[in-house]
């Protein structure tokens, strides 16, 4: 037995990872997941602010990282429209504008019944600039945005008529996969201007970011397993969203890795053992 372990074909070892994930995916193996205090703050940010708030919703991310990510901004976007808030759909990135129509697409299929365009929420599209257009936006909304994505003077629009800046806003929840980002929005918008705000980033973005919890950021949800969480924490504040499975895209796809990721430590363990063992046995030779 030891042998054959020793010389294990490692393309077996590849097809076992193959075979691991793809059988808990076509299962939809699901894992319990607990809030951690991070993420405890991220959802009580959103669900203590009074009914029909300003929430800034800026997606700043692409298709690249639409996987780690989706899953944050549509858990923002459900959690935000659950408490009525007012929202105001932006991106500072050119691919960001299809990753906005997810949130509005949420709104329109799923809280049609309260939610109108141009009264609840508006969508702001882009504009080229990076972090300038935050630092226009903060002072003066209308220099760069004078018309919605559909053309529509921001004048006409019931709920835009009266947002002079970002400064109204009582809440900006970005998604970010990248520069700019997070990080831009926090430098140039929320501390400056005191204003609340909660981030989703990717996992190698979220290290560079926790250095500004609590005091510049109330807290942030990091990758797919912050996403996981913060579904977690909304299904049991909101145990009818249960109904809906796109609620809980993050807990799915928790699952393949989780188990992913015990294959991987496995295989650690039976490597170490092997080689122990078979070290042992030549030093008796």
């Amino acid at each position: 037995m030891l042998s054959f372990l020793e010389n294990l074909d490692r393309r077996w070892i590849f097809l076992g990872m193959g075979l691991a994930v793809m059988v808990s995916m076509l299962k939809e193996l699901k894992f319990p997941e607990e809030p951690s205090p991070m993420i405890d703050s991220v959802f009580a940010t959103v669900d203590d602010l009074p009914e029909g708030s300003n929430v800034l919703m800026a997606f700043d991310y692409d298709p690249a990282t639409k996987g780690e990510l989706e899953p944050m901004a549509t858990a923002f976007t459900r959690h935000c429209a659950r408490k009525k808030h007012k929202l105001f759909f932006i991106t500072l990135w050119p691919a960001g504008v299809p990753m906005l129509g997810q949130g509005i697409e949420i709104l329109e299929s799923e809280f049609g019944d309260h939610y109108k365009y141009g009264e609840n929420y508006v969508n702001l599209g882009f504009r080229p600039g990076n972090e300038g257009v935050i630092k226009v936006v903060v002072s003066d909304l209308g220099e760069l945005y004078t018309n919605d994505i559909n053309g529509v003077a921001l004048s006409e629009i019931p709920m835009t008529r009266n947002i002079k800046n970002i400064q109204q806003m009582d809440l900006i929840v970005n998604v970010s996969g990248g520069t700019p980002g997070a990080k831009e929005w926090v430098l140039y918008a929320a501390t400056p201007f005191d204003i609340d705000m909660v981030c989703g980033v990717t996992g190698v973005g979220a290290p560079t970011l926790y250095t500004y919890v609590p005091g510049q950021l109330n807290g942030l949800l990091g990758a797919i397993k912050g996403a996981a969480e913060y579904e977690q924490a909304i299904l049991a504040e909101y145990p009818d969203f249960r109904q809906n499975p796109k609620t809980q895209e993050a807990l799915r796809r928790m699952g393949p890795q989780m188990v992913a990721h015990i294959y991987i430590i496995g295989l650690i363990v039976l490597g170490n053992i092997v080689f122990f063992t078979g070290r042992k046995r030549g030093e008796r030779r």
